[in-house]
């Protein structure tokens, strides 16, 4: 098994998905969602940004969900190395986030990665 190359930030309510340290949002978009397991909403979003943007050259995707009043605020993002165009890819990323299909299946693996057997 290959060791995971994502870093996984906890502060309180707050996690953060991220490749490289430290952290940073060149761009981004934001969502609320359901409450649910953090960990596994911020891998599903990172994986459908980076779906929507592999082509995007030096992007390096970071996600943060933070808790609370019983909701998911999510900050889909990430850094990247050279000039960029910050609407255009704020825009894409805010289209991923609003995908209905993709906030239903987000919902669906972050509440049954939330119940666990004692």
């Amino acid at each position: 098994m290959s060791k995971s190359r994502w870093h996984i930030l906890r502060d309180g309510d707050t996690l953060t998905l991220c490749r490289q340290l430290p952290a940073r949002f060149d761009v981004a978009a934001r969502t609320v969602l359901p409450d649910g397991g953090r960990a596994a909403v911020a891998h599903q979003v990172r994986q459908d940004m980076w779906r929507a943007l592999q082509n995007l050259r030096g992007f390096t995707p970071v996600v943060e969900v933070r808790r609370e009043n019983g909701q998911l605020y999510v900050t889909a993002g990430g850094q990247m190395a050279g000039p960029i165009a910050k609407q255009v890819i704020e825009t894409a990323i805010q289209d991923v986030l609003d995908s209905p299909k993709r906030r239903a299946r987000w919902v669906a693996h972050a509440t049954r990665r939330q119940v666990r057997p004692s």
